[in-house]
């Protein structure tokens, strides 16, 4: 009996392997897709190593070698204040992703839970919870963010709040839609008619077919949140300095333009690549999961 189980769940576990590395395989088949994932892992790694890969301590000023052009000692160049660029890039990669991925994977199983209650629960509940949603998404993103770190402070609390509650109601309708569409499906009815109780109905069916999609539009809103991030911090609203971030450096680039372009260049080229990386990852990943758009299908 223990070795049929033990059997059992390594033959699962195979099987999820297996299926992990052809998805892999697909994505890297096309030419978008490989693409997507090497700048994803490169913008992974530097942000994860950046306290191994910083030649210098981002906050550290030295006026004497303020608006150095890119060297080997320092590779991007320095700025008003003689800190050197390169590291303070590293670093703010490390609170864009951060921002981004705390703040997508909570409102990801937030909206998870309440998409799932909407879809399968009773009538009023779901009446509730799109009133909900329908009321934050009524609100502008910018300016509501605005208007939170107004009223309570520019810090990266404030940053990841905006974007979870913006965010939730996006993935809150889509699994609503996912599961009104499942709710009524053969295999449910099936289930039902043989006494399956709630929670198996939600965990065993419900959610393996909500999943793949939600996951895809969370690695697609990941550029957004970065450049909310990186657009209040430019604004002086989002991460204070002397804390290194893409916003900050990019507006001290814009303030010092004239005296030297490559702390503009250097703030501006990771956001660019970020989005890219991750945009062509989840179109990739769209088009592998969802026959209808698969090439070859």
């Amino acid at each position: 009996m223990i070795d049929s189980i033990i059997v059992r769940k390594t033959q699962q576990m195979s099987g999820a392997w297996h299926g992990l590395f052809g998805t892999v395989r697909r994505v890297m088949h096309a030419p978008l897709g490989a693409l997507g994932l090497f700048l994803v892992v490169f913008v992974l790694i530097s942000a994860i190593g950046a306290d191994w890969w910083s030649t210098h301590e981002p906050n550290q000023i030295n006026v004497r070698a303020a608006f150095a052009s890119p060297s080997l000692e320092h590779f991007l160049g320095t700025d008003q204040l003689g800190r050197d660029i390169f590291s303070r890039v590293l670093v703010g990669g490390q609170i864009a992703l951060k921002v981004s991925l705390i703040s997508i994977g909570v409102a990801l199983l937030i909206g998870l839970t309440l998409g799932l209650i909407a879809g399968f629960g009773p009538r009023w509940v779901d009446n509730i919870l799109m009133l909900l949603f329908d009321s934050v998404r009524s609100f502008p993103t910018v300016m509501f963010a605005l208007a939170v770190v107004t009223l309570f402070g520019p810090s990266l609390t404030t940053i990841m709040i905006i974007v979870i509650v913006t965010q939730i109601p996006i993935y809150g309708r889509m699994v609503r839609s996912q599961t009104l569409a499942l709710k009524n499906s053969e295999f449910i009815l099936t289930e039902r008619a043989i006494g399956a109780g709630f929670f198996r109905i939600i965990f065993v069916h419900m959610l393996p077919n909500v999943i793949g999609p939600l996951l895809i539009l969370a690695s697609m809103d990941i550029p957004f949140v970065i450049t909310i991030e990186a657009g209040l911090s430019f604004l002086g609203m989002g991460v204070r300095p002397p804390t290194p971030s893409w916003g900050t450096i990019l507006n001290d680039g814009y303030s010092y333009i004239y005296n030297s372009p490559w702390p503009v260049i250097a703030g501006g080229i990771p956001v660019i690549l970020t989005t890219l990386g991750f945009t062509f990852l989840g179109e990739s990943l769209r088009d592998v999961f969802d026959p209808k758009l698969r090439k070859d299908a």
